[in-house]
């Protein structure tokens, strides 16, 4: 096609996939957030990790700490603010683009279908993804594990093609010490395509040459932390740990649910009809097969990460810019479509922005709320006269303007929840470690408390507190010592980040009064968030002396401040 018709050669395609990259990467730089739920895990991992703590050494989790390394580097870099694991994940998401870039360049993918599936890629996987969480993280290292794999599957020969493959074994192993079902399914994943090139190309080694790096890699980073329990830590599935992988929850999962993975998967079939009846010609089709490959196996990927890693209910969502890549690709050719035309990409680009919208919505919304006229009401505003104005406004909480009661979609059920604060009311702490993040008034309020406590300032750095909380920069902010050894958890989630033999430790110091000061939160929705054992402990055995709102939203969980008696 002439050059002329195009928008995006080699050089402009590359510039603009780096500015959708690189600039919505950097947005949550420019603002501010409420507190994030669960967020206090990646917080004290990364501040352990960053104060020259070693993981099972000092402190256990049933992981491997490749989620901890990046966030641990911000730390030192930026300091043990909250703000910097947004600024981590800032460069995980530029990494994480720049993979999926590259992947796609590998498999020769046109420039525009190129960059439509990279904007579509941020839009619907890495721009709302502002805090770090393993169950992203684990993708981000697999995608950096598959860029180096197509690299060597697809670059220049000779001898140093063998260093991009060490490169993706080492990260497709990192990925898999981050979070195992992430990371095992990545593993299979790269030796689907690592088998599927060797018998097109006869390179058989290749196989096993992968699985020795691996291997290289895996025992360099476990083999010094044998000493430390990691057996025991470390979740395979075994006692005490659950496993999560279960083939009725799978198949009920996809045929139940899951209709954007069966959705792709339906349309990666049709567009592979036309080679049926060549299907041996298209096999050997090296790289639309490994096109083939990769889509179908980030699919498969998704498809069982929904289960095994359930919460968020979103983490699996990298496989649409994988699918639509695909697609795209196979029905351009069939179809002759001339997506490189400017008219046609223009369309084409306002279409994923259309389809992802609500990317950015809540952003736009702010503006259009203002301009564009809605249905307007007065809270609690009564005109009748014959009831009794206190009841009417309890019973009838929107008002309009003339009057009547309003329903709507947005009022047709009522909130009874009488703890609930809105984000709206949240309020900022004057606390280093918590700058930019803002949290109900009662959590701020009571860590004001918690900090003038009398035994807090005089024990200062020897104060002895349980902080078994949401609440963990506190240790930056207090400052107290954190309890360290081989045997003590990094959270306190009963049967997943603990287990009962660190819940017998925890309850005979309780009983013992080992502690000055215990901070215990109560989130009685939750399956032993916190160990519900371990709050029965602290009312036999320590004064509850204060409680506040937790920062989390419904505001459902309390945390209860305990001191010996």
């Amino acid at each position: 096609m002439p050059s002329t018709l195009a928008p995006f050669n080699r050089k402009g395609a590359l510039i603009t996939e780096l500015l959708v990259i690189i600039c919505l990467a950097l947005v949550p730089l420019f603002v501010t957030f409420p507190y994030r739920v669960n967020i206090f895990l990646s917080w004290e991992g990364a501040y352990r990790i960053s104060q020259g703590q070693i993981p099972y050494k000092d402190f256990g989790l049933p992981l491997g700490y490749g989620f901890w390394l990046m966030p641990a580097l911000f730390f030192k870099l930026f300091g043990p603010q909250l703000i910097s694991l947004v600024k981590a994940q800032v460069f995980m998401n530029i990494l994480a683009g720049l993979s999926f870039r590259y992947i796609l360049q590998s498999l020769n993918v046109r420039p525009a279908i190129r960059v439509l599936s990279v904007l579509l890629f941020v839009l619907s996987y890495s721009f709302f993804n502002f805090w770090p969480w393993y169950n992203q993280t684990v993708i981000v290292y697999e995608l950096i594990g598959l860029a180096f794999l197509f690299r060597f599957l697809m670059g220049p020969g000779g001898k140093l093609r063998y260093v991009f493959l060490f490169l993706a074994a080492a990260f497709t192993f990192l990925s898999f010490f981050t979070k195992q079902d992430g990371g095992g399914l990545a593993l299979l994943l790269a030796l689907a395509l690592l088998g599927y090139n060797a018998f097109v190309t006869k390179r058989w080694l290749d196989v096993p040459v992968f699985l020795a790096f691996y291997g290289l890699v895996a025992a360099a980073f476990i083999v010094p932390l044998l000493p430390y329990g990691f057996g025991y830590w470390f979740n395979h599935g075994q006692a005490p740990h659950n496993s999560r992988l279960s083939l009725y929850d799978i198949l009920s999962e996809i045929m139940g649910a899951s209709q954007w993975i069966k959705f792709y998967f339906v349309m990666v079939v049709v567009c592979l009809a036309p080679v049926f009846p060549d299907w041996k010609g298209f096999l050997v089709k090296r790289e639309a097969m490994l096109f083939t490959l990769l889509t179908l196996g980030i699919l498969v990927e998704a498809a069982i990460f929904q289960v095994t890693s359930y919460t968020p209910p979103d983490n699996n969502i990298f496989f649409h810019a994988f699918a639509f890549a695909f697609i795209a690709s196979r029905l351009s050719e069939q179809l002759h479509l001339q997506l490189e035309r400017w008219g046609a990409f223009t369309l084409t680009a306002a279409l994923v922005l259309l389809w992802w919208s609500g990317s950015f919505w809540k952003y736009l919304d702010r503006i259009v709320a203002r301009i564009v006229p809605h249905e307007q009401v007065i809270a609690g505003k009564a005109s009748a006269t014959t009831v009794d104005s206190s009841s009417y406004a309890i019973y009838n909480p929107q008002i309009s303007a003339t009057g009547e009661n309003v329903v709507s979609r947005n009022n047709f059920m009522l909130n009874t929840d009488t703890t609930d604060v809105p984000v709206e009311k949240w309020i900022f702490s004057d606390l280093w470690a918590f700058e930019k993040i803002y949290m109900p008034p009662s959590t701020v309020e009571g860590m004001k408390r918690l900090m003038a406590m009398p035994v807090v300032k005089e024990k200062k750095e020897a104060l002895k507190l349980l902080n078994m909380t949401e609440l963990t920069p506190l240790a930056q902010a207090m400052p107290y010592q954190l309890e360290t050894g081989s045997d003590y958890p990094l959270w306190y989630h009963l049967g997943v980040g603990m287990f009962n033999r660190q819940l017998e430790m925890f309850s005979n110091k309780v009983k013992n009064h080992h502690y000055d000061v215990v901070l215990y939160e109560y989130a009685p929705g939750n399956n032993n968030f916190f160990p519900f054992a371990l709050r029965y402990e602290l009312q036999q055995h320590y004064r509850k002396v204060d409680e506040f709102l937790a920062p989390r939203r419904p505001t459902n969980a309390i945390i209860e401040v305990f001191v010996a008696k």
